[in-house]
């Protein structure tokens, strides 16, 4: 015998996204998480401006800010596409957590949650949970993967690159800059 809760409109269930009812169980679920050794407060401002965004999230192309809620990314996809949608802060918990939902017309729909929750002796663990329809389905989702732009592994280096800037200032990467690599043609 299975129980089945019916929510209100615009209720939420108390369970994790990835077993939630409440979500869309077509699409695609991911959470990641890492501790990062500065104030959730700090943190929460810095991803607050989509501007800051680009430059630790490997895939992003551009991040446009249309208003103090919406945005429009671009994104690098699979065999050198593109794909473009407009972000809506559904929610935004100053210091603690930011929900989205991608505007309808999206080329690949998603929503998803940042939160920064602080643990005493230990920084501020930084969650992030997306839920996505991959393009082409199943079959799609493998080929991002094989190219390395599924957004599971993407989340994780993301979030890696943002602890890196938040604690040292910096992005540690053994790729040359454009100034190293004019130099060594000259």
């Amino acid at each position: 015998m299975t129980s089945e809760t019916t929510l209100a409109p615009g209720q939420r269930d108390d369970a994790p996204v990835t077993t939630s009812k409440s979500v869309h169980s077509d699409r695609a679920l991911l959470a990641e998480a890492i501790t990062i050794n500065r104030p959730a407060q700090e943190l929460y401002a810095f991803w607050r401006d989509p501007a800051n965004l680009a430059p630790i999230m490997e895939n992003i192309q551009a991040i446009e800010k249309l208003d103090d809620r919406r945005s429009r990314w671009t994104v690098k996809a699979p065999a050198g596409r593109e794909v473009t949608w407009d972000s809506v802060i559904t929610e935004d918990v100053p210091g603690e957590a930011i929900t989205w939902q991608s505007a309808p017309d999206a080329d690949v729909a998603n929503s998803g949650r940042i939160e920064f929750r602080e643990v005493a002796g230990r920084g501020t663990v930084v969650r992030a949970t997306i839920a996505y329809d991959p393009p082409a389905g199943a079959l799609g989702q493998l080929i991002a993967k094989l190219f390395q732009r599924e957004p599971r592994i993407q989340t994780r280096r993301d979030l890696k690159r943002f602890k890196q800037l938040m604690e040292t200032g910096e992005v540690a990467t053994a790729a040359r800059t454009r100034k190293q690599l004019e130099e060594e043609q000259a």
